[in-house]
């Protein structure tokens, strides 16, 4: 943790290299933890969580770097393997089915978090839910009324102000409507760009992940409000960039820069 009470975390998801090449690379880099993947093909799969997300952890410790928090499923051998191994936070975005309508899968994960929340409590854990763009839960208005009803240690926000730029939601209205609930904050960024040209019939877009300093989200802006909040805890900065060759080289340049802000 830094002197200012931030934890720099990273998602691990474009490094699937063996764990102690990871944790040294991480450890390099200056991040004090990382989001690690349990999905199929990464360095801890789903089928084996509860013997290989321990043995993570303790390998990783030994380079410095913690486990804050993973991307994986929401099922009770997840959770249990996240006690076990110290791992407070399961982080997942959630879908709206594509025939599906929105205020019935807001009903549908309801259901589903109800019955997660005795498991959670038996083993201290928090589902951290993080709202992303396109037919997700995806702006911080539709998160807080997803997981107001619950006791923020059992379901809380991850506050990814990137995605809520892309869907035209300022930092300062968003921080104050998941604040209640705040678990981890996310950092990148990305924009929107132009698919076909002037001369189209209609328009089409897509979003361009980019670095911190380019996108639509202010990072300065986010920083402000978290320290006028004086936030505390996990910032995780999840490496998520459209030019794949770049990665390494944006995300310790990133990196610097949140530190800067902070």
């Amino acid at each position: 943790m830094s002197d200012t009470g931030i934890v720099y975390t990273v998602f691990t998801k474009p490094w699937k290299r063996p764990l102690p090449e990871l944790g040294a690379f991480i450890s390099g880099l200056g991040f004090d933890g990382i989001e690690l993947p349990v999905r199929p093909e990464f360095q801890v799969e789903p089928d084996n969580v509860g013997t290989d997300l321990p043995k993570a952890a303790k390998l990783l410790g030994e380079f410095g770097v913690t486990i804050s928090s993973v991307a994986g499923p929401k099922d009770e051998a997840t959770i249990a393997a996240c006690a076990e191994a110290g791992v407070p936070v399961i982080r997942v975005c959630e879908n709206v089915g594509r025939d599906e309508d929105y205020l019935v899968a807001e009903t549908r994960l309801q259901k589903e978090y109800d019955q997660l929340v005795p498991l959670l409590d038996k083993h201290g854990v928090t589902l951290g839910v993080q709202n992303h763009c396109d037919r997700c839960i995806a702006h911080a208005l539709g998160l807080r009324h997803l997981i107001e009803k619950y006791d923020p240690k059992h379901v809380a926000a991850v506050w990814d102000p990137a995605h809520c730029a892309l869907d035209g939601e300022i930092p300062e209205l968003a921080l104050d409507l998941v604040w209640s609930h705040l678990c981890m904050v996310n950092l990148k960024n990305a924009l929107w760009q132009r698919q076909n040209g002037p001369e189209a019939e209609v328009a089409q877009w897509r979003h361009y992940w980019t670095s911190g300093r380019q996108g639509l989200c202010s990072w300065p802006k986010v920083v402000q409000e978290l320290k006028k909040r004086d936030y505390q805890g996990v910032v995780c900065l999840t490496a998520e960039y459209s030019d794949h060759d770049a990665v390494d080289r944006l995300i310790a340049e990133d990196l610097v820069f949140a530190k800067s802000l902070f």
